[in-house]
Parts: C-alpha cells; structure tokens; sequence
C-alpha cells in the first residue's frame, strides 16, 4: 500500500477519531497507563505512610486511587508522591511516542507495524521525550536567574541605578523572550511525542521544533485545537455508549431470575465499590464551576456504567463471590481504562497530523515520502546482501574459468608449437628455395648463350 492522501490542511484532523480507534493503539495507551498507574500507586501509598497514615486506614479510605491531598504530610512525602505523579506523566508520554510512531507507519500505507516495534524505537528514543521540556524550563530558569543577579546588583548605592538604566532594553528583550519560552513551554508538552515519533529529533532538535512551531503556527495550533477537543468529546461519548451498552446487556442476561439474579447484583455492586469508591461520588459532587463540567463529562465518559448509589442486596457475599468481584472489579477498571486510553488515543493522532501538517506548510517537507531510520536501515540491508550476491556471483565465475582453462593448459604443455604452423616450418626446412622460382633457376644453370646464338 501507497502513503495515505492527505489534505495538508483541518480537513485532516476529522481523521484523528477513525484513526485513533485501533486496538493496537488502545492497547499501547492501556500498557502506558497501568504502567504508569501502578508506579502512582505505590508511591502515593508510600507518602501516606511518611505522612503518618497507616496503610489499612488509606486503603480503607482511597482503595485504588490514593491522594495526599487533603492529608498533613512533610516536604519529603510530598516528594515521594509527585514522583508517583511524574512517573505516570511519564508513562503517558512514552506511550504517546509509540502511538504516533504506529500513526505514522499507517499513514505511509505499512499496517504490519506492530506495537512491540513501536515500544522498541520508544526505548531507543526516550531521550528527547524527557529531557526537552526540562531543557525549555532550564531556559527559562537560567533567565529568571539571570535577571535576579542584576536585580541584586541594582540594590548598589550610587552604581545600582546605572546598572538598571543603561542595559534596561537587553533586560526588555529578554524579559519578552522569557514569556516566549514559556509558551514554547506549552506547545513542547504538546508536541514533544509527535516531534519524536516522527521526525526523530534529538532533544536539542526537538526545542528547535517547539520554538518553530510556537513562531510559525501559533494560530493553526489554537484552531486545531478547537476542531479536534469537539471530536474528541463526542468520539469519547460514543465509544462509552458501546461499552455501556455492552455492560448492561450482560446485566439483562445474566442478572435474570432463571440464572444468576441475586448473585450477580451483589458481586457487580462490590466490583463497582471498588472501581468507584464513595469518596470520589462526594469529590465529585463537591466540585463546582468548570472543573464540575469537566469532571462530570469525564465521568460520563469513562464510568457512564458505574453508579453512585449502590442498591443492597440481600446479605452478605460469601467468600467465593467477594474474589469474584475482586477480579470483576479488575475487568470494570480495564474497560474504564480503554475508554481513557481512547481518547488519549485520538489526542496522540490529532498532534501528529497537525506536525505532519505543520512541517508541510512551512518547510514543505512531506514526512509520509521522507524515508525514516527504518526505511533507511532496511535500504543498506538491501544493498548489503546484494553486494554479497555479487561477490559470490563473481567468485562462482572465476572458479568455471579456472576450470575450463585447465584442459587447454595440460595441451599447451604437452606441445609448445602452433599447430597451423608446424607444417610449414617442416617444409620450410626442407628446401629454402621459393618453389615458383625453381624450374626457371634450373633452366638457366643449364644453358646460359642465348639461343639465337
């Protein structure tokens, strides 16, 4: 298969949600986010217990979502947490590399690209994905540093003022630059996957990125943006309804009284406890404004078949039906899990057609004709091996030459003469003379007067 059609232009971003929606590329954002889940997970519960909570209390209390928020805890359990949280970051980043690097094989018509390929240039090109953001916030530390040295040499009596005046337009266009930098900041957190998965940049490579994309595509990148958030919102509902409504239907069928009824009302109300514990019902109906709008249509999104108020049922689960529910409760968060994974998923796809994109408007450079590492290391295999059929191609020649001359070399041997020649060189030894001439020699020694004589 050829590179896919692209438009070049907004039309492309309404691809992102088929696209997205690809096992392949669900399953690498699942991997990436349980990865990343369970890091936060053991690290929050850690600095719950540095913050003096006893690990049956919080498990009590946060089940599988722990939080230090809320919680009196020292500088050091706040640290243990916020590696949790940059772990997971982390996790969805890395995650978000192998996507786009999926998307791009696609777009250039290779579907056979499998997601272990993807994890594999991830681990060969983590880099740039960590250390570029962090090389932006150095920029913009080393500024602000910078700034706060001279604004210390301006408390100087006499000299301080002079010191502020005279360079007061380098401290301007550098205090601008700063702000610069901190938007390249936002479009590098961004961007930084896509730039990777494709392009292959370094991490000094990948800054140069952000800066050109921050310069040359500020408008594209916020009117993308308002194109792609819609369909990611109504795509995210849409894939929640399938999978509410195949929820359910398993409820109609087996929740009836002919089979499991009671049963499966108790085991689904404990798995549901689990995935979606009280205090996230009271989290949720405590927030109020925006975050209350983006939270309940994350709800609806991801746990639309959860529920906060929990029917009871009839007694007690026996100890079976409560490790039954452990592992339903399992299966409850992969599928919420999915639903996340797509819509990261759609999000991934989006950014990386806006840089294919981007790169076409301002370099027009079409990245689904340039060839990338793979193509590239394939390309020298290729010539390799054919170099290598050469060689032995030649080398089966000279052997059939060497063959074929030895005959003619045991001949050669045996006699040194020409064969055309050997005759004459007999006759020639035998009489010197040129035959032609001979009979008028012999006349002439017989009988030299002259006849009329």
């Amino acid at each position: 298969m050829g590179p896919m059609d692209l438009y070049f232009d907004v039309r492309d971003i309404f691809r992102a949600p088929r696209l997205a929606l690809s096992g392949k590329k669900i399953w690498i954002f699942m991997i990436g986010n349980l990865g990343g889940f369970i890091l936060y997970w053991v690290f929050s519960y850690l600095s719950l217990a540095l913050a003096g909570v006893s690990f049956s209390d919080a498990i009590n209390q946060y089940g599988l979502y722990p939080c230090l928020f809320g919680n009196e805890a020292g500088w050091i359990a706040w640290i243990t947490y916020f590696i949790g949280v940059e772990a997971w970051i982390l996790a969805i980043y890395l995650a978000c590399t192998a996507v786009t690097r999926v998307t791009l094989k696609q777009l250039k018509g290779n579907d056979f690209f499998s997601a272990g390929d993807a994890w594999k240039y991830v681990c060969k090109h983590w880099h740039p994905v960590v250390f570029a953001p962090i090389s932006i916030v150095l920029i913009i530390v080393f500024f602000m540093v910078f700034a706060g040295i001279f604004a210390f040499m301006g408390k100087i009596p006499y000299l301080g003022e002079f010191i502020f005046a005279f360079p007061y337009l380098f401290y301007f266009f550098g205090s601008v630059f700063t702000i610069y930098t901190a938007f390249v900041l936002l479009v590098s957190l961004h961007y930084t996957p896509a730039i990777v998965g494709t392009y292959e940049e370094d991490t000094m490579g990948t800054v140069f990125q952000s800066y050109s994309i921050t310069w040359s595509q500020p408008w594209r990148v916020i009117a993308y943006h308002i194109v792609l958030i819609p369909l990611l919102l109504i795509s995210v509902y849409l894939f929640s309804w399938a999978w509410n409504a195949g929820f359910n239907l398993i409820n109609y069928v087996f929740g009836c009284n002919w089979f499991m009824g009671e049963k499966l009302s108790g085991m689904v109300n404990y798995a549901t406890t689990l995935v979606y514990p009280g205090w996230l019902c009271s989290f949720f109906a405590g927030c109020s404004g925006w975050l209350t709008t983006c939270l309940n249509n994350c709800y609806l999104g991801c746990l639309s078949f959860l529920t906060c108020s929990v029917p009871a049922t009839s007694g007690p689960l026996s100890g079976s039906e409560t490790v039954a529910g452990v592992l339903l409760a399992i299966s409850i968060f992969l599928v919420g899990l999915s639903i996340l994974s797509y819509g990261l998923s759609i999000i991934s796809v989006g950014e990386t057609l806006m840089f294919i994109i981007f790169k076409k408007k301002s370099d027009d450079d079409d990245l689904l004709q340039r060839k990338d590492e793979d193509e590239l290391e394939e390309d020298m295999d290729d010539e390799y091996n054919f170099d290598d059929d050469d060689n032995e191609v030649g080398s089966d020649d000279s052997e059939g030459g060497l063959e074929d001359e030895s005959p003619s070399d045991d001949i050669d041997s045996g006699d040194d003469s020409n064969p055309d020649e050997s005759p004459s060189d007999d006759i020639d030894s035998g009489d010197d003379s040129d035959p032609d001439e001979s009979p008028s020699d012999d006349i002439d020694s017989g009988d030299d007067s002259d006849p009329k004589e």
